[in-house]
């Protein structure tokens, strides 16, 4: 898995519910055409990471085709999850 670029916008909570802060990444990454991700028009992976004090983490995530949005049903393995944790944390808006 290669992220080859990224957008990052912070969420905002209208409720107050949720404490810490909330962004929301949209990765595109570059997969192998053997990988069964991949997909013709690109694929990206929606990650909302979660700060709350000194606490990171990837609050959820879903796979898509970057295309058509469609979601597609497949998880992280945890390599590619420290990977996309490592990310979020070095790119978090100051």
């Amino acid at each position: 898995m290669n992220i080859t670029e990224h957008v990052v916008t912070q969420m905002l909570d209208p409720t107050g519910i949720l404490t810490g802060e909330r962004y929301e990444f949209r990765l595109y990454i570059e997969l192998e055409e053997d990988d069964e991700l991949y997909a013709e028009g690109g694929t990206g992976l929606r990650v909302i990471f979660a700060v709350d004090g000194d606490q990171e983490r990837i609050a959820s995530y879903h796979f898509f085709e970057r295309t058509t949005e469609k979601v597609l049903d497949f998880g992280l393995e945890d390599d590619e999850e420290a990977i996309v944790l490592a990310f979020c944390k070095a790119h978090i808006p100051a």
